[in-house]
């Protein structure tokens, strides 16, 4: 089935238009078998899943309620396949994958980019997001930082990354030396090591970056920010739930359910009351996962 013939009714008078400009790669097939997996997760009762503390992708309230986008649609999706008991669990992001390697959560609900050095080691569900970067900066930005490219450029300035996060990935292929990196083992932490000095901005996604802006006046989204790009393209990434290497017949019957609710309003609404755009929701749609795993970096 077409993408296109199935586009939320939310974004219908863009679809075609932007569809157009859009490289579409087919979704990814999805197995109707429900395999031991699930069967096993459906006897049990119940079933791990993993947020890493990120808002809005995957976050724990003050009442321990998970929310965010992952969370969000994941409830829906889960209740689906008959898994209404979720025991939430919170770790830190760079976590996520050996918790999955090690059997310690059924799955991640934390909007990981699906990148091909990741899916060596889990399993990813079909795109939930799509979304593009962004940096933070001491308030007024007083050393006039406006793009990743700059620390490859310029030795003067340093940059924090949320340990083990695409950016690292991005700022290495950028050619910004170690020497100018420095890591943090939570998104929160990023204002501390730009007040403190230890950096002198943070590089995140977009959405990341704009919530850590609204939390202290003595930081701000850097504003005029040049999009980094790779071989001539703007880089975007596209997040998705992740699973053990060998949960594939849960993988498989949870993309089943995720494709038909992608084509719903509802799914759109999550993504949108969280800050996504009418540009990130379309871009969600633009490459399967196969595509993602396999593309040359």
């Amino acid at each position: 089935m077409g993408q296109h013939n199935n586009t939320p009714r939310g974004v219908i008078s863009h679809a075609r238009l932007a569809w157009l400009a859009l490289p579409l790669v087919v979704a990814l097939g999805a197995t109707n078998a429900l395999g031991a997996s699930l069967q096993e997760l459906r006897q049990a009762g119940s079933i791990r899943v993993a947020v890493a503390n990120e808002v809005p992708y995957g976050y724990l309230d003050d009442n321990g309620q998970a929310q965010g986008v992952g969370p969000e649609v994941a409830r829906h999706v889960l209740a689906e396949l008959g898994l209404d008991n979720i025991e939430w669990m919170s770790t830190s992001f760079g976590d996520l994958i050996p918790g999955l390697e090690e059997g310690r959560f059924d799955m991640a609900a934390a909007e990981m980019a699906i990148r091909p050095e990741r899916c060596e080691r889990v399993l990813f569900s079909t795109p939930n997001t799509s979304y593009g970067e962004g940096l933070l900066v001491k308030a007024t930005n007083p050393l006039d930082i406006r793009s990743y490219q700059a620390f490859a450029e310029r030795d003067d300035i340093k940059v924090a990354v949320l340990q083990g996060a695409t950016q690292l990935d991005i700022l290495r292929e950028l050619g910004v030396p170690d020497t100018r990196l420095t890591s943090v083992t939570a998104n929160d932490a990023a204002i501390e090591a730009l007040l403190s000095g230890r950096a002198d901005a943070y590089a995140g996604t977009g959405l990341t970056v704009s919530q850590l802006g609204e939390q202290s006046p003595d930081v701000e989204v850097a504003e005029g920010f040049e999009d980094p790009k790779v071989d001539g393209e703007i880089v975007r990434s596209w997040g998705g739930f992740a699973f053990p290497n060998d949960a594939e017949t849960l993988r498989d019957a949870f993309n089943e359910a995720l494709t038909d609710y992608r084509h719903t309003q509802a799914w759109e609404d999550i993504l949108t009351h969280h800050g996504f755009t009418q540009d990130d929701v379309l871009n969600a749609f633009r490459f399967d996962t196969e595509w993602l795993c396999g593309r040359q970096e």
